[in-house]
């Protein structure tokens, strides 16, 4: 079969037929538009998406600081519930903010101190205690998954918005050969067999 005729075959919903009904320009035209909204919404979806997390994860990295904090308590080494050591648990500790007050809270820290050994803890703009921020990398994946999440998730919506539409189109259709049945198929009844 020659290139040009399996291109014809394909694109027939886009060419004058005598068989082409306007429910299947229709239908064309929403299937053009679902791949171009999936391919291009979902592309600025994603690049909107990195872009936001991006910043979030370097406005986190900019307004966290590490701090030297003192522990208040012992941090035994202890068996986590699958049978090996845990690296870091819930303690007491106390640092100095940023304006220079004192504070004691709990963070998580590694596991093998003893009481008055200072660790490293993160504090936020205001000096509570918080998680270290996203490293570089960390971050780079998560927005990449969270761009392709969002992608995803927005072809997902177009496509099956898409379904829905073509599902009802075809029910237009099937009622339709249906009343066209009711009109030609009496006639047709007596003269079969």
């Amino acid at each position: 079969m020659p290139k040009g005729e399996y291109a014809k075959k394909r694109l027939w919903r886009w060419r004058n037929n005598p068989l082409r009904r306007h429910d299947d320009i229709i239908e064309a035209w929403i299937v053009l538009a679902v791949w171009a909204i999936v391919a291009v919404g979902g592309t600025v979806a994603g690049l909107v998406t990195a872009h936001a997390a991006g910043e979030v994860f370097e406005q986190e990295r900019a307004e966290r600081r590490s701090v030297r904090a003192v522990l208040l308590n012992d941090v035994p080494r202890g068996v986590s519930a699958i049978g090996g050591t845990t690296d870091r648990r819930m303690a007491s500790v106390r640092w100095t903010t940023p304006d220079g007050s004192a504070r004691t809270g709990r963070t998580l820290v590694d596991t093998g101190h003893k009481a008055g050994s200072e660790v490293t803890v993160w504090q936020d703009g205001q000096g509570r205690l918080t998680s270290a921020p996203t490293g570089s990398t960390e971050a780079a994946i998560e927005s990449g998954f969270l761009a392709t999440a969002a992608a995803t998730g927005l072809a997902g919506l177009v496509v099956g918005a898409g379904a829905v539409a073509r599902w009802r189109l075809d029910r237009r259709r099937i009622d339709g050969w249906d009343r066209e049945w009711d009109l030609v198929g009496p006639r047709w009844g007596h003269k079969t067999g």
